[in-house]
């Protein structure tokens, strides 16, 4: 689709090459309109996460639009929004799936679908283009191959070996909760029944092998960590800091929980359609590849990565009995009851 931009940003488009505008689909009235605005506020959608900063960088050389990002959680993005609604100082907000029907609820998001729905999961996206997912996190282990010299590739090698296992602050971290999740899907059990995971990392506990810390980069550096349940994204990103060579990231055989993120535009924002232009961009082929380059797995299955990008990723392989969380109701009863299970369960065997 021909582009309409202006004469100020004309050089730097053409110096994009033929390829990349080819890739660009944006409508020209939204380019239009995202140029007329000039800025675009985003939340919880910093440099180093997720390789935004590319994205960020190739939206303003693109289109000429400026941007500023405050990083925040997700829960503080839907109450800004919410509380901001006269004055709003954000457009566009990424946030945990968790937190997508909650945003939604409170009448605080406005929907927006890129040219490039159709590609989009439907488990991943709102009917309505309140949400969608850009891309996805799964839970994998991450092993110190020079601590440990059979690395884990399932939930059983986990149960058989004499290592030391991280899962961090379960109860309160995003990740380390999830990570259950992860363990009663490989396990036999799901959103409803967490009870196969709680006894597995009982019994963990009863060994002596669980370990409560974070499974932080200064820790992996340290070399404090043997293995570790984090995001695969976490995991990769940390793996190639600290030495790519000392570290193998893996993906449970048995199973193990994918979640996402998605952005959310802001019902009241001050530049709309820059948010509007902006999840455009996310979502086109060099958006997702941008996401990629960060380690986060790309929500379009149909992008092809380039070599060097697909291959700092885990082979596609290993997702085979990874799924999204089917019941988020479910889901959301069980994590909050499972502070007190896991003192139950897990913490009364702390060694």
């Amino acid at each position: 689709m021909k582009r309409t931009v202006s004469a100020l940003m004309l050089a730097a488009v053409c110096s994009l090459g033929s390829a990349q505008a080819a890739e660009d689909s944006a409508p020209a009235d939204l380019v239009k309109a995202a140029q007329a605005e000039g800025a675009v506020w985003s939340l919880a959608m910093p440099d180093a996460w997720a390789n935004w900063k590319e994205t960020w960088e190739d939206i303003t050389r693109i289109y000429g639009i400026e941007h500023v990002d405050t990083d925040m959680s997700s829960a503080q993005e839907i109450a800004k929004f919410d509380a901001e609604r006269n004055n709003p100082t954000g457009d566009i907000g990424d946030i945990g799936q968790a937190f997508a029907d909650v945003a939604v609820k409170k009448g605080v998001t406005q929907p927006y679908k890129p040219t490039t729905w159709d590609s989009i999961p439907d488990w991943a996206k709102d009917a309505d283009g309140h949400w969608c997912l850009a891309y996805t996190g799964t839970i994998a282990f991450m092993t110190n191959t020079e601590l440990v010299k059979n690395p884990p590739k399932s939930w059983a090698d986990l149960l058989k070996g004499d290592y030391k296992i991280t899962v961090g602050d379960v109860g309160i971290a995003a990740q380390a909760n999830n990570a259950v999740l992860a363990a009663a899907y490989g396990l036999g059990g799901d959103e409803k029944n967490l009870k196969p995971a709680l006894e597995f990392f009982g019994e963990l506990a009863k060994q002596g092998r669980l370990l409560f810390t974070d499974p932080s980069l200064a820790n992996l550096e340290k070399g404090e960590v043997e293995v570790a349940l984090l995001w695969d994204f976490n995991a990769l990103s940390y793996r190639d800091k600290v030495d790519a060579s000392k570290f193998v990231v893996t993906i449970p055989a048995e199973g193990s929980v994918t979640s996402g993120y998605t952005t959310i535009i802001n019902k009241y924002a001050a530049h709309p359609n820059a948010a509007k232009l902006a999840r455009e961009f996310i979502f086109s082929d060099k958006g997702q590849i941008n996401l990629a380059r960060g380690y986060a797995r790309p929500i379009r299955s149909d992008v092809v990565l380039p070599e060097d990008v697909k291959a700092r990723l885990i082979p596609d392989d290993q997702y085979v009995n990874a799924r999204p969380v089917s019941d988020f109701a479910a889901w959301e009863q069980s994590s909050r009851r499972l502070p007190r299970m896991w003192q139950e369960y897990v913490l009364i065997h702390q060694q």
